[in-house]
């Protein structure tokens, strides 16, 4: 047989370069090796590396402040934004700085102001991640959210101690000295029902409300507000529901500064030391007191001074305080209508009243209800009351101490109701609440000074006062070269007409409905005061996102002569209303001796002649 070849003798060939062939594998095993260590290099230094990198950059927005405290909540009516058309993280885990950065130029003592260009500020191209460093940059987006019924609308309401409010209400008895408060804080601050007997009123819906109630009256129409929230990062506004009005009367008389300053002391201490205060530093917060202003602008600590000085604490400057009267002189209150008799549920139960006061015959050319002030050289009231006995188309309503007819609301109003004009010169101080009882009767007012409403109620009543109203300049009267009655008839039957439908379709605006109830499309005098402050922040804000002010030249004892300003005027000049305000100023604080404070002391002794209202 023939025999095979060995199975390995192929491979005597290449036995031959065996050497050649290792060398290479070698060069092949070295070239792996290189390039391993280089990829492992890399991903260490260019992947790792940049990690870390990033991480050291990231800072928080307050580099003073990196610890970030979570909002207070508070047990409100909750309404979310759309979650679709915004980038905003789940309301319950968003974090805001304890202590955010406010450009040092916004002036601590002015709450309307805006705030010119923080030093070492560099806007980017388009300044978007600029404008993302301020804490309220969110409240401000939900403004763009259309979708949204809410945005720009939010309130977030602190949650306060019972102190600074339910307290109060248990004792209610002591917040006034003459006048037993207990029965004015029924239904809901309303005060009990009025009977219809004499077919004035509406059968429901009128209540014999305090004119110094509007601290509760507020605070439970905010319950009802539909865009509350507790994400203060959201909110267009902040309210503090602190019953100023009713604080500062329980101590007016019998106590020293030290009690009457108390709650408000302990009120900004606690506000302080919340995060939501830290947003703004308290510019985006308001409170209400159903109060003249005079009442809390004690000018010094001297026992013998009037009332507390809450308006004049450094943090309260930066607030909004809206009050029944506020200063002519200062920036930090803003004046809201004093409370009518009528509080309706629906809107229908305004249109039917609205109607009904376009029928009426109206007999007199024109009435006053008020008392004599014998004791005040400067009033004019005694003048009124001698033109209305001297006119026969003139009503008097005389009003003084023991029993009157001014302390009955029905008989007031129908007087009010059968005139075409009101006289409302001063109260004790500018303002008073039969203003707006004769507006809420359709009876146009005739002012005698500026401060009576012009200037106070910019919120609720035209700029153009000639439209709604009439002014009889006191010197007038007071040098009795005007005759009231020939001033009146000089005004046609045709622009009456019109002056008057102007004052009926303003009543809306001028009374607060019933805070058990809410208006569906009538905005009332509650609804108009939140939309004010909330335009007032976010003005602020925006202002302060583009480094401007609102004013030129801001002088805050021009104060009245701002909210006169058109759209887009920036600065004041002189005014046909300079005499009536122009006055030698103590201290900066827009008083002369005292005679505000004077005035509103006087007011309180005068609440006597109104206790049964």
């Amino acid at each position: 047989m023939r025999r095979r070849p060995a199975l390995n003798s192929p491979l005597e060939p290449m036995d031959k370069g065996t050497g050649k062939h290792q060398q290479k594998r070698l060069c092949f095993l070295a070239s792996l090796s290189v390039i391993f260590w280089i990829l492992l290099l890399y991903f260490h230094f260019a992947v790792l590396g940049s990690n870390t990198a990033n991480e050291s950059t990231q800072f928080p927005i307050n580099p003073t402040n990196q610890e970030s405290t979570s909002v207070h909540w508070v047990n409100a009516r909750v309404t979310e934004p759309h979650k679709e058309a915004s980038n905003f993280v789940d309301n319950k885990s968003t974090q805001i700085q304890s202590n955010p950065v406010i450009p040092d130029p916004v002036p601590s003592d002015l709450s309307n102001a805006g705030v010119k260009e923080e030093p070492g500020k560099k806007a980017t191209d388009d300044g978007n991640d600029e404008k993302e460093n301020f804490p309220f940059i969110r409240a401000l987006k939900t403004i763009e959210n259309k979708s949204d019924p809410c945005g720009g609308r939010y309130i977030y309401v602190h949650d306060l101690p019972p102190r600074f409010n339910e307290d109060m209400l248990k004792e209610c008895r002591r917040l006034s000295l003459w006048t037993n408060m207990c029965k004015f804080m029924k239904n809901a601050g309303l005060g009990p029902p009025l009977e219809n007997v004499e077919g004035v009123f509406s059968n429901t819906g009128w209540y014999a409300t305090n004119q110094f109630a509007v601290d509760v009256i507020f605070n439970n129409r905010m319950k009802q507000y539909d865009c509350l929230t507790d994400d203060s990062s959201i909110a267009a506004a902040i309210f503090v529901p602190f019953y100023a009005g009713f604080d500062v009367a329980r101590y007016l008389w019998g106590h020293n500064i030290s009690t009457r300053d108390a709650a408000s002391l302990d009120l900004v201490d606690w506000l302080m030391k919340r995060p939501e205060w830290g947003i703004m530093g308290g510019r985006d917060h308001f409170l209400v007191a159903g109060r003249i202003t005079w009442d809390f602008r004690r000018l010094t600590d001297e026992e013998k001074d009037w009332g507390n000085k809450l308006l004049f604490l450094p943090a309260a400057k930066n607030m909004s305080m809206l009050v029944v009267e506020s200063s002519p002189w200062n920036a930090n209150d803003f004046g809201i209508p004093y409370p009518t008799y009528f509080h309706p549920a629906k809107d229908a139960d305004v249109f039917i009243w609205q109607d009904r006061m376009r029928k009426l015959e109206r007999k007199w050319l024109f009435s006053f209800a008020g008392a004599p002030r014998p004791d005040n050289p400067k009033s004019i009231r005694g003048q009124i009351i001698d033109q209305c006995k001297s006119s026969k188309v003139g009503k008097l309503l005389e009003c003084d101490f023991g029993e009157s007819k001014c302390h009955s609301p029905s008989s007031i109003m129908q007087m009010f109701q059968s005139s075409l004009f009101c006289l409302q010169p001063q109260g004790d101080s500018y303002t008073r609440r039969s203003a707006f009882d004769s507006m809420l009767a359709g009876c146009i007012p005739v002012f005698f000074h500026p401060g009576s409403a012009y200037t106070q109620y910019t919120w609720h009543l035209p700029k153009n006062y000639s439209t709604y109203s009439v002014f009889i300049p006191e010197d007038d009267i007071r040098k009795r070269n005007i005759s009231i009655e020939e001033r009146l008839r000089q005004i046609s039957p045709e622009q009456v007409k019109i002056m008057r439908e102007t004052v009926i379709n303003l009543i809306p605006r001028l009374i607060y409905a019933d805070p058990r109830a809410k208006l569906e499309t009538l905005k009332d005098s509650f609804d108009v005061a939140v939309q004010a402050v909330i335009d007032k922040v976010t003005r602020l804000r925006r202002n302060i996102i583009e480094g401007r002010t609102e004013y030129d030249n801001f002088v805050e004892e021009n104060a009245w002569k701002y909210a006169l300003l058109d759209e887009g005027q920036r600065e004041v000049g002189g005014h046909e209303w300079d005499p009536f305000f122009s006055k030698p100023k103590k201290d900066g604080n827009g008083e002369t001796d005292g005679s505000s404070a004077e005035a509103a002391k006087k007011s309180w002794k005068n609440e006597q002649r109104d206790q049964s209202r």
